[in-house]
């Protein structure tokens, strides 16, 4: 397991065959690959607008399972010097913790 990423780390997978990026927290990781609560990357802006307005629930995370063999890169939700991690633009934007809210539909204790 890579330093710093584990079971409840944000997280943004890096997908090879075919190439995707998604964002959520690890539920697991392990030679076999990657067990993921979250989105596609393209649809994680769209997602924490849905939640800010409080509508309709069109669009939500979902728990799947990457083959390592497809796994390119994780890298953790960290801020960068000029760009916000995910998490935290869903904490400005909902007032809540996206951890919280990714964990919350999925069946587990949070």
């Amino acid at each position: 397991m890579a330093e710093g990423i584990c079971e409840n780390s944000l997280v943004i997978v890096h997908c090879g065959n075919p190439r995707e990026k998604m964002w959520g927290v690890v539920v697991r990781l392990d030679a076999i690959g990657l067990v993921l609560r979250g989105l596609d990357l393209e649809s994680v802006e769209d997602w924490i607008r849905q939640e800010r307005a409080g509508s309709d629930k069109l669009i939500g995370p979902t728990t799947f399972f990457v083959p390592m063999h497809r796994v390119l890169r994780i890298d953790l939700d960290d801020d960068a010097p000029v760009v916000e991690s995910y998490h935290n633009r869903f904490a400005t934007a909902c007032g809540r913790d996206a951890l919280e809210a990714l964990l919350e539909t999925s069946g587990r204790d949070a």
